[in-house]
């Protein structure tokens, strides 16, 4: 539910969502300035997460993580800094 309350807000900006890259997929991305976005659940696994953010950060594409949390708190707040980057 996060990722659809983002999507809504970013959607048409750029971005692309389930985005496929190398073995992963990327909740959103934004090519023209190689920025991935994903939103965190409870249930994340910190050494998969660290593993793929150095897998994109050798491919020279910045990672953003947001908690799911802030995404439910103000979904606008989230979106407006997203789209500010």
């Amino acid at each position: 539910m996060p990722e659809v309350l983002i999507w809504a807000r970013i959607r048409g900006r750029g971005f692309r969502r389930q985005h496929a890259l190398g073995p992963y997929i990327l909740d959103f991305y934004r090519l023209r300035d190689r920025l991935c976005i994903e939103i965190d659940g409870q249930q994340h696994d910190a050494a998969h997460d660290a593993r793929r953010d150095a897998y994109f950060a050798d491919a020279g594409i910045r990672t953003l993580r947001v908690p799911a949390t802030a995404v439910l708190r103000d979904p606008d707040a989230v979106a407006d800094f997203i789209l500010s980057l």
